[in-house]
């Protein structure tokens, strides 16, 4: 086994892949939010000791003392202007990584806690699950404004972020996948198979009425929340996946605790509305009636999240999907995406195959044999587009 995948989850994994069928899955019942942490800054800024990981392991508070925010920027970091004294950004050099490390003092970097010495340096880097479910809104320039909590992080280059780190500074070919990745993307498995196959960063609001979050269904939100703090952000935590072969133990358990308090926080994030005159209203009734009549779309996007994923999941070939990602996946199924703000994150599928909401409804069509006309086509798209 690799040093890589050794590190990559806090050296506390053991990583060998076990194949399993979708009949011996037991997934967990989500319980209900009971909670003694603060529920919004649980998601904003615990990092639930992953200071082991990315402080320990990959020297990211070396990084980012090299890093200026103009860069930072470019690779989809984003700040968070409520968190900046008045005139800052007016005086700042943005070319000098020394602003980079006042801007982490001040625990303005959205999904990044630092801590920073008298003299300027920065002595620990840890990250929240807000660095990649989480936007500003640009109010203050590219990349600075308001936050934006659920938001998929679009712009964010993970993959790339992670390589900038000495770990793999002997470990090219890593450095090579992860740079492959591009923005919006991310593989919650890589560390564990050595497979890279990501997928789109997927929205974290409109999750109340959502019983599965992930594209093939592993449990209900808070599981993969567990899964995502121990084994991806290197929390210090307990997680249990023998289908995956991992077994985590940590004293004390710094994750277990607070997932209440962050899924009652991320039930109360509300996907974006369409704006105003995004789409046609009268096409979008027509094609809602088509929905739900001769294109049959809600056999499977039923309920109130639009969705069949508590009920059943779907082989890939049934939905023309790739089927390589559910294969490494406890379920080995996907499941049928909940349909909220689809205006809003594109590319659509697990690994954003399809480009547009014209290519997903063209997908179906030949997928499912639907045989829409064109004007059908287009009336589903509006419809699509006003959810």
């Amino acid at each position: 086994m690799s040093r890589l995948v050794k590190h990559t989850v806090a050296a506390v994994v053991a990583l060998a892949a076990i194949g399993c069928s979708d009949n011996d899955v037991t997934l967990p019942v989500e319980e209900p939010p009971v909670t003694s942490f603060d529920p919004q800054d649980t998601f904003r800024y615990d990092t639930y000791g992953d200071e082991a990981l990315w402080t320990d392991v990959l020297r990211f508070h070396e990084v980012v003392e090299t890093i200026s925010p103009a860069v930072a920027l470019g690779v989809g970091l984003k700040v968070d202007s409520e968190a900046l004294p008045d005139g800052l950004l007016a005086s700042a050099d943005l070319s000098d990584p020394a602003t980079t490390v006042e801007l982490l003092r001040l625990d303005a970097v959205v999904g990044v806690k630092a801590a920073v010495s008298d003299d300027g340096r920065v002595t620990s880097f840890g990250i929240t699950c807000a660095l990649c479910h989480s936007d500003v809104d640009d109010s203050v320039a590219d990349g600075v404004g308001i936050r934006q909590d659920g938001w998929p992080a679009q712009d964010l280059d993970p993959g790339l972020i992670i390589s900038l780190s000495p770990f793999f500074d002997d470990k090219p070919v890593e450095r090579a996948q992860l740079r492959s990745w591009g923005p919006g993307k991310y593989d919650p498995y890589w560390n564990i198979d050595g497979i890279s196959d990501p997928v789109v960063i997927a929205p974290a609001y409109g999750l109340k009425d959502v019983a599965l979050e992930t594209y093939t269904g592993e449990g209900p939100v808070s599981y993969w929340n567990a899964y995502v703090a121990v084994t991806q952000m290197g929390g210090q935590g307990n997680f249990e996946e023998p289908h995956l072969g991992i077994s985590v133990q940590a004293d004390p358990d710094l994750v277990t605790p607070k997932l209440p308090a962050l899924l009652e926080y991320q039930e109360t994030l509300e996907p974006p509305p369409p704006p105003a005159g995004s789409f046609d209203e009268v096409a979008a009734e027509r094609g809602k009636q088509l929905f739900e009549s001769k294109a049959e779309c809600s056999g499977c996007h039923n309920g109130p999240a639009l969705t069949d994923a508590a009920v059943t999941l779907h082989e890939a070939h049934e939905v023309g999907a790739d089927p390589l990602y559910a294969t490494r996946t406890i379920t080995r199924m996907y499941r049928t995406t909940p349909l909220r703000a689809l205006w809003h994150h594109a590319p659509y599928y697990h690994n954003g195959a399809l480009e547009t909401l014209e290519e997903v409804v063209d997908h179906y069509d030949l997928v499912l044999n639907l045989g829409l006309l064109d004007d059908e086509k287009s009336d589903l798209v509006e419809y699509l587009k006003s959810l």
